[in-house]
């Protein structure tokens, strides 16, 4: 059998001949851009256009022409020039792609510029009357920032990194070679921008830092150094506690000036060269980009003058001439009309599940009965089981406790699992499969237990164990128990027997051939096995993944997707940062090496492992080579020195295997899938066996037609000769022409017969698909999927019953500008019914009627960029601290853009079903990260049909996916999928105006540039792309929340420590500095005056104002109040309170495509709302006077979440309120 080519090996090497045949028939289309050929690679058409005449301009970068009578300008993404006196502008590039940072050749006929039209960033040149356009660089994986000509016109210095994250480093490019050479290459580190040429062309001035950003950043950050061509060294130029960054020569070689910070403001200074002395030339002028990833350097590109008298730089949205003798600057005044493309709207309307019963939304654990007729598993985080194929799932138990991690017994009679209860702790328990008889419960000491194990004899279970207390008192990511054992349990139940400490390993497993030997796995030593007195260690197989290039991401923490059942490794144990990876250094500090795998588990055969890389898995043969671990990478399975088999193609979540290792099943979602590996390799063995007999019989062919022509050759030279041809040879060549028919007539029937096996196959999946079956209605072409069956789990959906009248309140209501005094606001069920003016609307007999005379009323508060910070996972608490201090601060509505871990999914389910408090809980699931390497338009879809089929969240986070192209890909999957995505901002302001261009529906976190101006409120307005701008996080600027911290009580806040765990309190209020809270950065203090959420807010206001879009996130800072801070900042810049709260109600509901169901108070609505003792309108601090929350029909208190209608219910103590050392004492003081 030849494991590396099967069936479907050989069908994905036809596809790839076919995807060749058909690439140039589509990448060659031209995109009809001007500035030359615009290839198809960008493959969006704008559907829509941002269409004004510009007057100003945001981060406008320039060039000024040698002959000093024309400026290059670039201006969202288009270049223009215009005389240098100003005036009408007029374009040189249009069409989708981004073109930026324009620099003249000495001659003045070309220019140089950055581009993403070939799909990804590449430097290009273009001759100014658009005859040509040159791509200098290849590939479209890298960045470029800065280009600069070498005065000879021969080369082009720019700084290139190798994708997001990393350090940029200068490389020179000849104009007719396009091989980069390499200028600076260690440090590794060293961070290096802006390029400025010497007259002479001997010194390349330039900016360095060391990493690409620093959150919370102290300074200095750059410095400026100059490089020599011929000695090879750097010289450090500055030393300025302001930095010093985006050098320019003077043409006659006397002027340097170069950007520095001087307090708050960013200025241009001037040095002479010949003296060294230096002054400020102008200030104040641009805000820097010190402070964040500067994809468009440092300070927009400026320029001199041929004649070495004045600087010509962008500020203030204009340009300016700047004489470098220090008299006043004057503008250059111009008009660009502006013309735009942007993509097609993705925008949906969305409907709340209204239906009596919740299906639960994910299955966990899935693991199937020793003979295959049976799953158990867990879902809304109770045990259940179901007969395969068509059973309906049922309880195998009626305890009201967390239940996980299912194992069935060798024999088929039990299910093993372990427990988790909020008070008790945890258990390991067994229960007889058919649900006949009580669970029993086997541990004698409650711990936290997990991934739980039966020995292949049955006698005992294994199991990894820590203390409950851990778990109890995680107030953030729970990392995993400190100290956790291995254990045993007799199966008959007693106590635990400890075998090893867990260390890094993890899940518990055996190969059935090996019941003395244990197998576990770490990401760190691979899979290995001990004896069960945890001696013996052996380790057998590394497993690791393919590097990803340029995987750096503004947020570390939210990177790494976490695999099913093993628990993140603690920092002391793996020397890696915090986060809830097992392997989450910085990338921006360190670029990913190949990852390891996340699980990887042996078979029960012993032959072969499963491992699992992110959503993907795959099957590994396990060798035996002795020596060293040997180490498998699976992301080129061909390549592998053992046959390696990717199973997955949308996503996979818990594997596991069968009881003889022939089938893995897998979960996605509420969705089991079944790979049957030995009906695949006995298919691919039938292939191959009828391979072999098509092989001989062309071989026998061959050979009979070789003898026969010889035959026939030395018949006819006899014959030429007028010899007489012998009766043998005559014989034999008759026999060998019968012979050859023959052979041709069993090669005909060789292939009949295999083609009518491959018709029958057609024909009966035509048959089960006539019959019902969807699941074939695949491609038929592969030939074999893994087999998909939805478990249909359903509990009763939680909706209140009654009627309830709010009555004498002021309504504010989000429906435009309405406000209704002395209002009566109707509520049934879960559904506004009425609003109105008191006694104007219908109230049915019976209604409770509650007096809310003075109160404002407004909707429940949409939250559209929410972290838990973090959820606990596999373990699931019975109730998260987190989502009771979110509701009891009146927001009603979540949207986590990036969970890092599917959990959100079930613990969503536990809301819906009235088994925990919390608000609407909508999520992304795990971002779409680069590491999905997403290689066409197909394998976009194909990756979102894992978030539209089967985690149905109706919405995706695109985080910082890969290049422009593959951003497109993923757009335009998910406007065919049906789902509103959200982005990553990333510290990067050209990437967010592509996500605009692009038409993504939002874009998290705040544009870092500051301030922005009128074209890109007309951008955000012509995309109706959502900024959730997250001013708690500030990019470009020390976060938002420092400046609530040190001028808020927060500690003593009675309400936030009756909900928040103490020490996640006391780890965010009572120190801040380096890494404080879990933030990152270097600093927790500033000057009132440093905080750049206030420049944000103006934008904000700037976007409301026109009709842009808005939607206050809180980045789940500080769970509860930190939505107020968001709130209260996003109103600093000006904005009316009534718009200010228009984004944190209905323009949140909009942008998360829930607009017609909640985020105003109307009729049909869902019962989302707020009763504030003050008025918000009056005094925007008044958002945190909550009275009462109504969440989806029923009120809780504010202070306390006790349910007053239509229960009247206290909600229980919360664990943590016991944790502090209340009553205890330690002698006299």
């Amino acid at each position: 059998m030849n494991a590396h080519i099967g069936i479907v090996g050989r069908t994905a090497l036809v596809a790839a001949a076919l995807a060749v045949l058909a690439a140039p028939l589509t990448a060659q289309m031209p995109n009809g851009g001007r500035g030359g050929p615009n290839a198809r690679p960008l493959p969006l058409n704008a559907a829509r256009k941002a269409t004004f005449t510009a007057t100003e301009g945001t981060w406008i970068s320039l060039d000024v022409s040698p002959d000093g009578e024309t400026i290059v300008f670039d201006l969202l993404g288009d270049l223009y020039t215009m005389p240098i006196t100003g005036g009408k502008a007029t374009r040189l590039t249009d069409g989708m792609a981004y073109d930026a940072q324009p620099r003249f050749s000495p001659d003045g006929k070309r220019v140089a510029f950055v581009s993403d039209r070939s799909g990804g960033d590449n430097l290009w040149t273009m001759a100014l009357d658009l005859t040509d356009t040159t791509q200098i660089t290849r590939g479209n994986t890298s960045l470029y920032v800065s280009p600069e000509w070498t005065p000879d016109g021969e080369y082009i210095v720019v700084s290139r990194t190798g994708g997001l994250g990393g350090a940029a480093k200068l490389q020179m490019y000849h104009t007719e070679s396009r091989a980069p050479l390499a200028l600076i290459r260690a440090p590794a580190q060293l961070k290096t921008l802006g390029a400025a040429m010497s007259p002479d062309g001997r010194h390349i001035w330039y900016a360095g830092r060391f990493g690409d950003w620093q959150y919370n950043a102290r300074f200095p950050q750059y410095q400026l150094y100059r490089y020599d061509r011929e000695q090879g060294t750097s010289t450090l130029m500055t030393r300025r506690y302001g930095s010093g960054f985006r050098p320019a020569v003077s043409p006659d070689g006397r002027w340097l000036v170069y950007g520095s910070r001087e307090n708050t403001e960013t200025g241009l200074r001037r040095r002479d060269l010949q003296t060294g002395e230096e002054e400020w030339l102008a200030y104040p002028i641009q805000r820097d980009e010190m402070e964040s990833r500067a994809p468009l350097d440092v300070l927009p590109g400026y320029a001199f003058t041929p004649d070495s008298r004045s600087v010509v730089i962008s500020y203030g949205g204009k340009i300016w001439r700047v004489p470098v003798d220090g008299s006043a600057a004057t503008e250059i005044p111009f008009e660009a009309e502006v013309e735009v493309g942007v993509g097609p709207e993705v925008k949906f309307a969305y409907q709340i599940d209204t239906t009596a019963a919740v299906t639960a939304r994910q299955i966990r654990s899935p693991v199937a009965s020793p003979d295959g007729r049976r799953i158990a598993f867990t879902a809304f985080d109770r045990l259940w089981v179901k007969d395969m194929p068509d059973g309906t799932p049922r309880r195998l138990t009626d305890a009201d406790v967390g239940e996980f991690h299912p194992k069935w017994s060798p024999d088929g009679a039990w299910v093993g699992y372990v427990t988790w209860d909020d008070e008790a702790g945890g258990q390991i328990m067994k229960v007889r499969a058919d649900g006949g008889a009580a669970p029993v419960q086997l541990t004698r000491t409650a711990a936290l237990y997990y991934n739980v194990a039966w020995a292949p004899d049955g006698t005992r279970l294994v199991a990894s164990r820590g203390a409950a207390r851990e778990l109890k008192e995680a107030a953030g990511f729970f990392f995993g128990p400190m100290g956790g054992t291995f254990v045993w349990v007799p199966a008959a139940g007693g106590e635990a027997t400890v075998i090893s400490p867990t260390g890094t390993r993890d899940v518990a497993h055996f190969r059935n051939d090996q019941p003395e030997r244990i197998y576990a796995y770490s990401p760190r030593e691979g899979l290995v096995s001990f004896r069960w007195d945890g001696t013996d260690v052996q380790r057998h197989l590394q497993v690791r993944g393919m590097p990803t290039p340029g995987a750096g991401t503004p947020h570390p923490e939210e990177f790494e997707f976490l695999p099913g059942r093993v628990f993140p490794v603690a920092k002391t144990e793996t020397g890696v940062t915090s986060g809830p990876g097992v392997l989450d250094a910085d990338p921006a500090a360190e670029p990913p090496g190949a990852p390891p795998a996340g699980l990887v588990m042996i078979s029960p055969a012993g032959d072969r492992a499963l491992a699992q890389l992110g959503m993907d898995v795959y099957t590994v043969d396990l060798p035996l080579v002795g020596g060293p671990t040997p180490t498998v990478m699976v992301g080129q399975p061909g390549a592998a020195p053992v046959p390696v088999r990717k199973l997955t193609e949308v996503g996979a979540e818990f594997p596991s295997w069968s009881a003889d290792g022939s089938v893995i099943h897998w979960a996605l979602g509420n969705v089991l899938f079944t790979y049957d590996l030995a009906s695949l390799e006995a298919q691919e063995d039938s292939i191959e066996a009828q391979a072999h007999e098509m092989a001989l019989l062309r071989v026998r062919a061959l050979a009979v037609m070789d003898s026969l022509k010889t035959s026939r050759a030395k018949a006819d030279s006899l014959k030429k000769a007028d010899a007489e041809v012998p009766d043998t040879l005559s014989r034999r060549i008759t026999r060998l022409a019968a012979d050859s028919v023959q052979t041709a007539a069993d090669s005909l029937l060789a292939k009949a017969d295999s083609i009518r096996a491959a018709a029958a196959a057609i024909r009966a999946r035509a048959d089960s698909v006539r019959e019902g079956n969807e699941e074939l209605l695949a491609d038929t072409a592969k030939t074999y999927r893994p087999r998909e069956r939805k478990i249909e789990v359903t509990l009763p959906r939680d909706v209140p019953t009654g009627t309830v009248v709010l009555r004498g309140g002021r309504a504010v209501t989000m429906k435009g500008d309405e406000i209704v005094e002395n209002a009566d606001v109707v509520v049934t069920n879960n559904r506004i019914v009425a609003v109105g003016a008191r006694d104007s609307v219908e109230v049915p007999e019976g209604a409770r009627v509650i007096d809310v005379s003075g109160k404002t009323l407004i909707p429940g508060f949409v939250d559209t960029h929410y972290h838990a910070q973090w959820l606990i996972p596999e373990i699931h608490p019975e109730q998260a601290w987190q989502y009771l201090t979110t509701l009891a601060y009146g927001v009603t509505t979540t949207r986590d853009p990036q969970t890092a871990t599917t959990d959100v999914l079930s613990y969503g389910d536990r809301v819906e079903t009235g088994g925990m408090v919390g608000p609407r809980i909508y999520s992304t699931g795990p971002g779409v990260f680069l590491g999905e390497n997403i290689r066409d338009a197909d394998h976009a879809k194909q990756v979102l049909e894992r978030y539209a089929k089967y985690f149905d969240t109706k919405t995706l986070k695109m985080y910082m996916t890969g290049n422009r192209q593959q951003r497109q890909w993923i757009i335009q999957a998910a406007r065919e999928a049906k789902i509103m995505p959200t982005t990553e901002g990333g510290l990067d302001f050209k990437l967010e105006l592509t996500h605009a261009m692009d038409g993504y529906p939002g874009i998290e976190h705040s544009l870092p540039i500051a301030p922005i101006y009128s074209d890109v409120v007309e951008l955000f307005k012509a995309s109706q792309t959502t900024n959730s701008p997250t001013l708690l996080v500030s990019y470009g600027g020390p976060f938002g929340e420092n400046f609530f911290y040190a001028t808020e009580n927060v500690h003593d806040d009675a309400k936030l420590r009756h909900f928040s765990p103490e020490e996640s309190l006391d780890a965010r209020a009572r120190r801040r500095g380096p890494g404080a809270g879990g933030s990152p950065g270097q600093s927790g203090w500033f000057l009132e005056e440093e905080y750049v959420f206030q420049r944000h807010a103006e934008f904000v206001k700037a976007m409301v104002e026109d009709s842009a879009r808005v939607a206050v996130g809180s980045h789940g800072q500080l769970q509860g109040l930190g939505y107020h801070w968001e709130v209260w900042a996003m109103g600093s810049g000006g904005a009316s309170n009534h718009d200010v709260l228009r984004m944190a109600t209905v323009l949140g509901a909009e942008a998360i495509g829930f607009g017609k169901e909640i985020g105003t108070l109307e009729a049909g609505k869902f019962a989302d709302i707020l009763i504030l003792d003050d008025d918000p309108l009056t005094d925007l601090r008044n958002t945190l006077s909550i009275r009462y929350v109504m969440k989806n029909g029923r009120i809780y208190e504010g202070d306390t979440l006790d349910e007053v209608w239509p229960r009247e219910r206290s909600l229980p103590a919360q664990p943590w309120h016991s944790f502090g050392p209340d009553g205890v004492r330690a002698g006299v003081r």
